[in-house]
């Protein structure tokens, strides 16, 4: 049974703690991969982005997310940490480690979670720019491409 770790929070997290507890969770991984999500400044267009959500729903939404990544890649651990709230450009969104016997499970369990975030979780985005003006993100085709890359893959 794997560790499945996921949170939704408005606090920024430490990713290096995240990594080493579940490092010291997994004693039997072979491999564990990192992806930090950060608040890009889109070359000074941007200041922050605001990420809403569904609270409740976007909790279980990363529970199904991590739970079927680790089902279906065997991993032996997964964290999740999802911000919400207001993040000044340069700050962390997105946390996802995972951890499993050989790297390319885990490679491909950390972009599985992130390309099914991106189309499956409830959250909105709004750019807020550095001049003040904001407006809300849309929904992209490319992103529903990339999760739905996965049930053509069938790996």
């Amino acid at each position: 049974m794997a560790i499945i770790t996921t949170r939704v929070q408005s606090q920024d997290f430490d990713a290096a703690a995240e990594y080493e507890a579940l490092r010291a969770g997994t004693p039997g991984a072979g491999a564990l991969v990192s992806f930090t999500g950060l608040c890009r400044d889109e070359g000074g267009r941007l200041s922050a982005l605001e990420l809403e959500h569904y609270p409740g729903m976007a909790e279980k939404a990363l529970e199904r997310i991590a739970r079927a990544a680790a089902a279906r890649f065997g991993l032996l651990g997964l964290a999740v940490v999802h911000r919400h709230g207001v993040i000044p450009a340069g700050g962390n969104i997105v946390l996802v480690i995972a951890a499993a016997g050989h790297r390319k499970a885990a490679f491909e369990a950390a972009s599985f979670v992130m390309d099914h975030l991106k189309t499956d979780a409830p959250f909105w985005k709004k750019e807020h720019g550095a001049e003040g003006e904001g407006a809300w993100v849309e929904a992209r085709r490319s992103d529903d491409a990339e999760r739905d890359q996965w049930n053509d893959a069938g790996s």
